[in-house]
């Protein structure tokens, strides 16, 4: 993996014009800040586009704009077979569903890792930066901020593999620190009633989705939840407060049967940036992360890049407050979900949002559902300008028994004429409309030619 890297940095070198294409989740406006910077700091002239899915209208608007050379993050290895004629080095995390070769391709499938926890499009993007100059290990930082928010610290409670060695480059340069807390999203930002109410990673039998339940039950713990009149974040807890809540809350998952392997999931390791305000969005990895996302699912992804190159002034409170309205979308998209209810069929489930749920969000809202979801794959669906978008999401526990979503969606997407991809646990499609029934029943039978 180390010559590609090398590769790819000696060829980004030569060049004194870079178009640098990224996604618009965290990971790829992470991946594509790193890659900004550090062109910058090479003095090469570079410009960013971030797009929500590399199709052939993209790669034609490329062909026609002919740039010297394209560097995809956190895309691109899908497309490989679709980029003649175009000058490329990719960095992309992503399943690759051909054997096409390419040169200066750093995907981590390539070289017998899994792109899925080992390491993110920002991570490979910044194995890059850090052989253009070692001065760029101060972007480890926005390397972990992609891997968190592309979740590949959730199945092992913590960053493993090469995330790992990003994650220490980032603790030696200062820019970074790490340690063992509640994993639940809000320790930085959400009261703690709050932050009890919205877990969901694992659910909290009684609490999650209760507020009143979780008001009852800091108050039965002799937890204050009010310092004078301002409501207590679970960083301002005392330890032997957070090990009493923590404590009682493993004691409700065991005792409801919810398994020891959720009970464990309770506590893992949270990063932290160091040179960030505590107390704010941008403190937690994981809260970065959101922010970044909610700029990206909403078309101002302009905003989360300047956020990452560094603005704490007008991006920031921008991105704040598309944060705010991100979790109000998520609010409702939930509830329309609950009201409509999810259609079981023999080997997935899967509902319909039509045009109630933003496209760009519902990947977003079946990940959420899936801790209340039957074990089954959930595939949900919403209409796009394009067609219609698929969001694929399942437990890791079906990924063990030998389901790939990625494959899935590739191959039952290509079957009615889209295009699909992305991970084992979660991946997406788009495809034509009114094709859902016929991509429905190719998705059954590849999920059951998987896991029977």
């Amino acid at each position: 993996m180390l010559n590609t890297v090398k590769s790819i940095s000696e060829t980004l070198k030569k060049h004194r014009e870079v178009k640098i294409v990224s996604h618009i989740d965290a990971d790829g406006i992470a991946a594509g800040s790193i890659a900004s910077v550090c062109l910058k700091r090479e003095g090469i002239e570079h410009n960013v586009d971030f797009i929500k899915q590399l199709d052939e209208h993209v790669i034609d608007k490329l062909r026609n704009e002919n740039p010297e050379l394209v560097w995809f993050t956190d895309l691109g290895s899908g497309m490989i077979d679709r980029l003649d004629g175009l000058n490329t080095v990719i960095t992309d995390h992503h399943k690759i569903q051909n054997t096409q070769k390419a040169n200066n391709h750093l995907n981590p499938h390539l070289f017998g890792k899994n792109g899925a926890v080992d390491i993110s499009g920002s991570g490979l993007t910044y194995l890059v930066a850090k052989n253009m100059n070692r001065k760029n290990i101060d972007l480890s930082a926005l390397a972990v901020i992609g891997a968190v928010g592309d979740m590949q610290d959730s199945e092992h409670g913590k960053l493993i593999g090469t995330n790992r060695e990003i994650l220490q480059d980032g603790k030696n340069s200062g820019v970074l620190d790490y340690n063992i807390d509640i994993r639940f999203f809000g320790r930085e930002t959400r009261s703690v009633f709050k932050l009890l109410q919205y877990a969901n990673d694992p659910i909290i039998p009684g609490l999650t989705g209760r507020e009143e339940n979780c008001i009852k039950f800091l108050q039965d713990l002799g937890i204050n939840m009010k310092d004078e009149e301002r409501w207590r974040k679970w960083i301002d807890l005392s330890r032997d407060e957070k090990r009493k809540i923590v404590s009682e809350i493993v004691f409700t998952l065991l005792s409801k049967v919810f398994g020891h392997k959720n009970a464990k999931r309770v506590i893992g390791e949270v990063y932290i940036l160091s040179k960030e305000t505590p107390g704010t969005e941008l403190h937690d990895a994981k809260e970065f992360a959101t922010l970044l996302n909610s700029c990206g699912r909403y078309d101002k992804t302009e905003i989360g890049y300047n956020v990452c190159l560094g603005d704490r002034g007008e991006y920031l409170q921008r991105a704040r407050t598309l944060l705010q309205g991100h979790r109000r979308t998520l609010v409702d998209a939930l509830q329309f979900v609950n009201d409509a209810g999810i259609t079981k069929r023999k080997y997935v489930q899967y509902f319909h949002a039509g045009d109630n749920i933003n496209e760009k969000v519902v990947g977003i809202v079946a990940g959420m559902m899936i801790p209340y979801a039957d074990k089954m794959p959930l595939i949900a669906f919403a209409n796009s300008e394009d067609g219609v978008k698929v969001s694929a999401r399942t437990d890791r526990s079906l990924v063990e028994k030998g389901l790939d979503l990625s494959v899935v969606m590739n191959h039952a997407a290509k079957k009615v004429g889209g295009i699909g991809g992305g991970h084992n646990v979660a991946a997406g499609a788009t495809i034509p409309k009114n094709t859902e029934e016929k991509f429905l029943e190719e998705v059954e039978r590849i999920v059951k030619e998987q896991i029977g």
